[in-house]
């Protein structure tokens, strides 16, 4: 009787630790607890989670600032069509591989005996020979455009008459020029449009 009281006794310690840990389905196998199947989910989310994140910062090929940046100027003024920038600047490819870039309209006060205001408004043009000299031209538009109406607000309106105004014209503003973007040259200053009013 001592024995069966042990049996007993043992099998209903075996059927407390049974209720406590997992149940036992119908053919004798034990489910595992519902703890730790979430358990066991939370760590395959993070160790997916945390493989997915490694991949992404270190592995992934990335897209740094240089290849989000927008592609330079000089690719879109070699197509051959105007384009304009920020500065109002146009350029065109010419015949023979020059270029021209026509800046932004220049409008200044000129001096005048009588006192009266006149204006001078100018449409130019410069012949390059290459991109990089626009680039160049580009980068000291500030000072050009400084320069020119230093230069030109000292002009009267009889200093541009005729072809010999014209021409001293062209040649002072080509000399201008070309000190600014030095050692950059432009070959030619051409005269679009002047009108004095």
């Amino acid at each position: 009787m001592a024995k069966d009281v042990a049996e007993k006794k043992a099998n209903a310690d075996d059927e407390a630790v049974e209720g406590e840990g997992a149940e036992v389905e119908g053919d004798g196998k034990k489910k595992p607890p519902l703890m730790l199947i979430i358990i066991a989910a939370v760590v395959l989310v993070l160790l997916i989670g945390g493989g997915a994140a490694a991949y992404f910062l270190f592995l992934a090929p990335h897209k740094g600032p240089a290849a989000a940046a927008p592609k330079p100027k000089k690719d879109a003024k070699k197509s051959g069509d105007k384009k304009d920038d920020k500065n109002g600047a146009q350029i065109t490819e010419g015949p023979d591989g020059v270029v021209f870039y026509t800046p932004p309209d220049i409008v200044v006060n000129m001096q005048t005996a009588d006192g009266r205001p006149t204006f001078l408004k100018l449409k130019l043009t410069f012949e390059l020979p290459d991109h990089a000299t626009a680039d160049a031209i580009d980068e000291n538009m500030p000072r050009l455009q400084d320069m020119f109406q230093t230069f030109l607000r000292e002009l009267r309106p009889e200093d541009l008459s005729g072809s010999q105004g014209s021409y001293e014209l062209r040649m002072e503003l080509l000399q201008r020029v070309n000190m600014v973007i030095a050692p950059s040259k432009v070959n030619t200053v051409l005269i679009e449009e002047m009108l004095i009013n």
